[in-house]
């Protein structure tokens, strides 16, 4: 019998958000994203010890975040052996504020894969979608580096990032979603904010449509879901990453799943944002400045974190 992962697929490309290599080899997706976190927790499990050790040795020695690069590339490239399509990796988000130490590690990043064998066109650099972030993935684009902005939360980091000619953008879902039902505290109705009418969902619905509407090559990839609700509400949607055990949900479960988003027959006008207009917006736009300082601090912990257990790992 179809599932509901089957029927999704149909409308939408299908991503792991996950550096669980047994995950992907059993998932089976096109592609794949991972961040700080994701690796760091994967980092922790001892099947993939050969896989750090590996990397360290070709590390040599550099210090621990520059040793970090090694692991980050060594597992993409192992995900990249269990896919046909892309994978996301991402640059220390502690340079999300400076452009050129942004092109730096990116360079660096694809200098790593290239010399473990993977053609650049397999891989996304993960920037964060600062201003800074975003000038230093037009220049990437440029130079056939092709990025996937993260931690995006609102309409005008979607725009400046499509302005860019940036590959693709990762609109979060969830912690949009986290945001409001914090916000509301007991009076939050989960009811009444599910499906179509999830905060989060709302976003990348107002993000696609004007996108599409303008005609940009930017793909849309819906990140960071709490639920299948939320999941099925974007079908439709260019990607979607999605964590392994709602994979796992959406492969059990059964009924329609229409497509809810559908690009517009008609071009809209183009406007590109200047500078001082996208930091006013997103600095009205208290959700939006919140999560990505939040996220910004999390992805540097965890970092961090990755750079303290290699550091032990090869002491």
């Amino acid at each position: 019998m179809t599932n509901s992962l089957l029927l999704l697929q149909q409308h939408t490309v299908v991503v792991a958000d996950t550096g669980d290599l047994a995950a992907i080899s059993r998932l089976r997706p096109r592609d794949a994203t991972t961040n700080p976190s994701l690796i760091l927790k994967a980092a922790q499990k001892a099947e993939y010890r050969a896989l750090i050790e590996a990397s360290l040795a070709r590390a040599g020695d550099e210090p621990p975040d520059l040793a970090g690069d090694h692991v980050l590339v060594g597992f993409g490239t192992e995900i990249l052996r269990r896919i046909d399509g892309r994978v996301s990796t991402e640059v220390d988000a502690q340079l999300s504020f400076d452009v050129r130490a942004t092109l730096g590690r990116a360079r660096r990043l694809i200098a790593l894969y290239e010399a473990a064998g993977v053609d650049r066109e397999r891989v996304l650099i993960k920037i964060a979608a600062t201003w800074e972030g975003i000038r230093a993935a037009e220049a990437l684009e440029r130079e056939g580096i092709h990025c996937n902005l993260t931690l995006l939360f609102s309409l005008p980091q979607a725009q400046a990032c499509a302005d860019a000619g940036v590959t693709l953008i990762s609109p979060f879902v969830g912690r949009i979603y986290d945001w409001f039902r914090k916000q509301a505290g007991s009076h939050w109705d989960e009811a009444a904010n599910a499906g179509a009418n999830d905060p989060g969902v709302r976003s990348v619905r107002a993000i696609f449509d004007r996108l599409k509407s303008g005609g940009y090559r930017t793909e849309i990839m819906g990140a960071s879901f709490r639920n299948t609700g939320q999941v099925l509400a974007l079908a439709g949607c260019d990607l979607l990453t999605i964590s392994p055990e709602l994979l796992d949900e959406l492969a059990a479960a059964s009924g329609p799943v229409p497509r809810m988003l559908t690009a517009p027959s008609a071009l809209a006008p183009r406007r590109r944002l200047a500078e001082p207009e996208f930091r006013q917006l997103l600095n009205d736009d208290v959700m939006a400045s919140e999560k990505l300082a939040e996220g910004i601090r999390v992805f540097i912990a965890d970092a961090r974190k990755l750079d303290a257990l290699l550091a032990r790992a090869h002491a």
